[in-house]
């Protein structure tokens, strides 16, 4: 995929406010394109973590409509959406969603089994680079908030894409480990060609973004 058209996206919960809305993206002609970097900056509760719950197809409550490649998202089926979560998005979701009862090495293999994407020797070496190598072992529900951010960015990287959203992936880390990560995703970025897009309510991956949007 090259591209992702918004137009006049609005979410349901926001219709009474739309006259009042001030935004970069919503009821806006938006595009991302592959290969760029985006920053979407926004205040808590106006809806970052639902747009990317629409790109990735996890909810449609929203009015307006999401292209694809000049697809329209509402015509496509569910058993696509399943092979476009798997090839063409990968998403490192706010409230992360590992399971706790696995260790942090399961969470992440538990989807690089699935892909075959990258190597065991990858992964133990981003590991090490995240700092986290000492918890490969460790069950992610012992693990402090920071320390599953990267697992989950870990995870999130495990898998072919065209288009990456983190949804405030550095909230929970200090300088060295976020400057890390970005190492990490430019890297990533490079070699697939994907567009990266962050959400942010403050602390900003350090990256170089081509253009900024306010929510």
């Amino acid at each position: 995929m090259q591209t992702i058209q918004l137009n006049k996206l609005l979410p349901h919960v926001f219709r009474e406010r739309r006259d009042s809305l001030k935004s970069d993206i919503w009821l806006q002609q938006v595009s991302f394109e592959r290969g760029k970097s985006y920053l979407i900056e926004a205040m808590s509760g106006t809806g970052k973590s639902s747009l990317c719950a629409y790109l990735i197809g996890y909810r449609n409550d929203f009015d307006g409509h999401i292209l694809f490649d000049d697809k329209d998202t509402a015509t496509i089926p569910d058993t696509q959406w399943t092979k476009l979560r798997t090839e063409t998005f990968s998403l490192l979701f706010q409230e992360l969603r590992l399971f706790p009862e696995l260790t942090a090495w399961e969470n992440v293999e538990i989807k690089n089994r699935l892909t075959r994407h990258k190597s065991n020797a990858w992964i133990e070496r981003t590991f090490e680079r995240l700092g986290i190598h000492e918890k490969l072992n460790a069950k992610v529900g012992k693990m402090s908030f920071g320390q599953q951010q990267r697992v989950a960015f870990v995870r999130a990287l495990v898998q072919p894409t065209d288009f990456l959203l983190l949804d405030e992936p550095v909230s929970h880390l200090d300088d060295d480990n976020a400057r890390i990560m970005a190492e990490i995703l430019l890297e990533e970025k490079r070699e697939s060609g994907a567009a990266v897009i962050v959400t942010s309510i403050g602390k900003q991956l350090p990256i170089t973004y081509d253009k900024t949007f306010s929510l």
